[in-house]
């Protein structure tokens, strides 16, 4: 092939500087086709139909580059001005043939079909596909003979002692009395006849560490810790979160001792008189069915189940009755030691200079754990601010806790509102009893 023409490369340079510009291409592909290019012809012609699929002269273009090369021309003419089709004489029909199928044999070829499958082969390498197959998903293999896997996170707390809770010693001792002394001396369990059933529901004002609390008492008890909120239960389905709190406690039984602790409790258990939903009343009759252990006071051996809830007056009476959740413990704000170990907590890994303790827990008296920890990302923010507008990093000081702390106002004065209420007119058996000395002690009744 000789040099290339002026003309191609003009128009080669200026396809690749338009390349959008589909006539101009397609012109392009006509002239390498006419000079014999076909090769390069059908990668512009692939492109134009990929910019534009319904270009009839990009596919007649493309027909006509595909397709096969005519047969030369037969020495004798005649053979051809006779009608040979297919490389037989199709002379006149016979007698034994139909009418149909010797004029069809006269009848000139019509253009051959257009093999698309050939020009996607042809194209392969010069257009991306326009729509790419997934491949076909692995066969999970079988699972090896065991245990099944559990869907629920059973995790370990590590070295997590209530000596790692600030204060709180109230608490501590409830916790001890209640719960922690029967399960750490089992002679003396055996002795007192002390049963290991029922369980042990947090209750008190949000931000406190209900949360952490749990997770402490199952470092004491040196077992396993299952958190269950109620989006890990409620299912769309109908039977689906029946089922879901079924597998939660076979979890719990498979990994025993294990501290199984229910965040919420007043949404996952609430009254069912209020519940307008079946599904929901299924849900809490299935919740008290495992509480209860489907296969008898053994059941649930090794299985400790603990509830929080900031709404104690919300939840179902079954679910409080002995056997089950029988015992509940306030846990309340955070007195000055807890504190103080809160804002320690909050300000360690920051860089803090001239910070007095002492007033600052005097000044947060009545403020829960998360209300602590937010006043010590305010006391960071005005400090980050005022280094950014000064150009000058500087570090926290006690101006910036102290702004904070009258800017940040206690959350949990609506929660306190309502226990009031609970705690004078709605108290029955002694159930809010805590409730009420704390609210006199503290001065909020």
């Amino acid at each position: 092939m000789g040099e290339e023409s002026p003309l191609l490369r003009s128009l080669g340079a200026a396809v690749e500087a338009a390349p959008e510009d589909i006539p101009l291409r397609l012109h392009l592909a006509r002239l390498l086709l006419d000079g014999g290019r076909t090769s390069e012809a059908i990668a512009h012609l692939g492109v134009a139909l990929h910019r534009d699929p319904g270009s009839a002269e990009a596919r007649t273009l493309m027909a006509e580059a595909v397709a096969p090369a005519a047969p030369p021309a037969a020495a004798d003419g005649g053979a051809v001005g006779g009608g040979a089709v297919g490389g037989r004489e199709a002379g006149p029909a016979s007698p034994g043939e139909p009418a149909e199928r010797a004029r069809t044999a006269q009848e000139p070829a019509g253009p051959p079909e257009f093999d698309w499958h050939s020009a996607e082969r042809d194209i392969a390498g010069a257009v991306p596909p326009r729509f790419v197959a997934a491949e076909p998903e692995a066969e999970a293999e079988a699972p090896a003979d065991g245990p099944p896997e559990d869907a629920w996170d059973v995790e370990s707390v590590g070295g997590l002692r209530l000596a790692d809770v600030g204060g709180m010693r109230e608490v501590k001792e409830r916790l001890e009395a209640a719960f922690l002394a029967p399960l750490r001396n089992p002679k003396l369990r055996r002795l007192f006849a002390k049963s290991l059933r029922g369980g042990l529901l947090l209750y008190g004002p949000p931000g406190c560490g209900k949360t952490f609390l749990a997770r402490a008492v199952a470092g004491e008890l040196g077992a396993r810790f299952l958190s269950v909120s109620i989006s890990d239960v409620l299912d769309m389905w109908i039977g689906a979160s029946e089922r879901n709190i079924s597998e939660i406690f076979t979890s719990a039984r498979r990994h025993a001792p294990c501290v199984l602790f229910f965040d919420e409790l007043d949404a996952l258990g609430g009254k069912r008189s209020h519940m307008r939903h079946s599904g929901m009343r299924n849900t809490v009759n299935q919740l008290l069915t495992e509480l209860d252990g489907v296969a008898g006071a053994a059941a649930n051996e090794g299985v400790f189940v603990l509830a929080a809830t900031n709404h104690p007056w919300d939840v179902d009476n079954a679910l409080l009755r002995p056997g089950r959740l029988d015992r509940m413990v306030l846990v309340a704000l955070p007195d000055a030691p807890a504190r103080e170990a809160i804002l320690r907590y909050h300000l360690r890994d920051r860089p803090v200079a001239g910070i007095e303790l002492g007033p600052l827990v005097r000044r947060t008296d009545g403020y829960s754990g998360a209300d602590l920890a937010h006043l010590c990302e305010t006391a960071a923010e005005r400090a980050l601010l005022d280094s950014v507008r000064s150009g000058e990093p500087r570090m926290i000081l006690m101006r910036d806790l102290l702004d904070a702390a009258a800017e940040v106002r206690p959350s949990t004065e609506e929660w306190f509102t309502t226990a009031r209420t609970v705690a004078t007119f709605r108290e029955s058996g002694g159930a809010y009893r805590e409730l009420l000395d704390y609210l006199k002690r503290t001065k909020r009744l």
